[in-house]
Order: C-alpha cells, then sequence, then structure tokens
C-alpha cells in the first residue's frame, strides 16, 4: 500500500499539480481510504517529502550504474545521460523532484545528494578547474532539454542529439 500511495501521490503532482494533492485524491487514485495516508506517512507533506526521496533515491542509483572507467569525460557523459534517461523512464517522479519547490532545508539537502554525484564527475575531468560550475552547466542543460521533452516539445531523438551537441560544447 505504502508504494501506490508513493506512485499516487507522484502521479497527481506530477499531472495535476499541489492543488491536486489532497488526502482524498491520493487516496482515491491508490484505491485505499485517507487513513492509510495518515497510518503509513503520518501526513501529506510527508507523503511529498517520501515522493521526492524515493525519486532522488532512484536517480542516485542510476547515476551510481553509469561506468567508471579511465576515461572521465566518457564516464561524465555517462553521468549526463542517466539523469536525462531518469527522466525519460521516470517522468513523474522527475517532476515532482525537479518541477516543485523543495519543502525545506532537509527536502533540499536530498537534491544536493545527487548533485554531488555530478559535481565529483565534473571535477575528475577538470582536475584543477572549477567542478562545481561545470556540473552546474551540464545540469541546466540536462534539466533544459529533460524538460522540454517531457512537455513534448522535443522528441526523444531530438533531446538526445540535442544533449549530445551540448555535451560536446560543453565538455
Amino acid at each position: 500500500m505504502r508504494s501506490e500511495l508513493i506512485a499516487a501521490a507522484a502521479q497527481l503532482l506530477a499531472h495535476e499539480g499541489p492543488t491536486a494533492f489532497t488526502l482524498r485524491r491520493v487516496a482515491s487514485a491508490a484505491g485505499t481510504t485517507t487513513m492509510a495516508i495518515y497510518t503509513h506517512f503520518g501526513s501529506m507533506n510527508e507523503l511529498k517529502r517520501e515522493v521526492r526521496r524515493k525519486g532522488y533515491g532512484a536517480l542516485a542509483g542510476a547515476m551510481a550504474a553509469a561506468p567508471a572507467t579511465d576515461d572521465a569525460r566518457a564516464d561524465l557523459e555517462a553521468l549526463c545521460r542517466s539523469y536525462n534517461a531518469f527522466a525519460r523512464e521516470q517522468p513523474d517522479l522527475y517532476r515532482v523532484m525537479f518541477m516543485e519547490a523543495p519543502l525545506d532545508e532537509a527536502d533540499a539537502a536530498e537534491c544536493a545528494g545527487t548533485f554531488a554525484t555530478l559535481v565529483a564527475g565534473a571535477q575528475r575531468y577538470l582536475g584543477d578547474g572549477d567542478g562545481a560550475a561545470l556540473a552546474m552547466e551540464l545540469w541546466a542543460a540536462g534539466h533544459g532539454i529533460a524538460t522540454l521533452e517531457l512537455s513534448a516539445l522535443l522528441s526523444p531523438e531530438q533531446a538526445d542529439g540535442l544533449a549530445h551537441s551540448l555535451r560536446e560544447k560543453l565538455l
């Protein structure tokens, strides 16, 4: 039931926004009662936090699965591709994670953990350069591409081509 509530919450938030995120709507979408939300999460904010936490954990797992080789540039490109693949494969979670404001500082820190992985990859690639600045550029580019694709303004093929072109310019 817990995972069904998380999935229902993610879908409602992603497709209908925060105004649709009500106790009754989430419970109904999950095929349960409102009491289940309190039993499993304690509150709607905690349910939303858990949706975001699940997303950041899944993204961290996707990024950790990117290959680690002797080629720092190829590894950094693989991290970037894993970010965009995650957005494509988990669009509801992606929207809730990156198109909603963090709940608080602890929630924002969840995002910082996945960004740190990208910073480490960028720093490894640059050596003495500013890995955080390059990571921010790559993240902004990747986020823009993912958002355009999720909004159906770019096809998957266009998104992949644009991502490749931007990585070539940035790296």
